[in-house]
């Protein structure tokens, strides 16, 4: 499942949002509104995505 990898965008402001919702922005490597990254397809990764799905979008890279 790790040789998968996702492209993760930031795409609303971590202003006001809670402590850990920015640590798990921080987390996938994204610091600036529509910043991009690229992560691995990991259970933990995905449990940061998920809880910030309302922050981020995810699109799935061919390798």
């Amino acid at each position: 499942m790790a040789d998968k990898t996702l492209k993760v965008t930031l795409n609303k402001s971590l202003n006001g949002r809670l402590k850990s919702h920015k640590a798990c922005v921080a987390g996938l490597g994204l610091r600036k509104i529509r910043q991009s990254s690229l992560v691995e397809d990991t259970p933990s990764v995905r449990g940061m995505i998920n809880k910030v799905s309302y922050m981020v979008s995810v699109e799935e890279v061919k390798a």
